[in-house]
């Protein structure tokens, strides 16, 4: 049974995280390192789309779990969701990205744990 419309669904910044929450779905952060470094969700994974587009191998936190792609304002997490989808990976992403993420009041952090920001 899938979570989600494979490659189709998108979620508020709200109901990715009471999605990814409980650990039933993981946030996959596809920004680029100095993006992810400067702030992202407290456990997101990170794979940066010019990888995932490339080719490499989901990180094992992801493999067989459905996933919720995110990234600054939901452009490249759409391709992200689409090129999962491709892989029949069970795929959606967050509408706004971490700017709506923010905007919503939930936590950033900077690759040191501490409080972080959208670059």
């Amino acid at each position: 049974m899938f979570l989600f419309r494979r490659g189709a669904g998108r979620l508020t910044p709200e109901q990715a995280r009471i999605r990814t929450g409980d650990g039933a779905a993981v946030l996959l952060d596809v920004r680029e390192r100095q993006e992810w470094s400067a702030g992202h969700a407290p456990g997101a994974v990170h794979l940066p789309l010019s990888r995932l587009a490339a080719g490499a191998a989901l990180p094992p936190d992801v493999r067989d779990r459905p996933v919720v792609a995110i990234c600054r304002s939901g452009n490249r997490s759409q391709q992200a969701a689409k090129l999962l989808a491709a892989r029949d990976v069970d795929a959606v992403d967050v509408t706004g990205g971490m700017k709506a993420w923010a905007e919503a009041g939930l936590p950033v952090v900077d690759e040191r744990g501490q409080a972080g920001r959208i670059a």
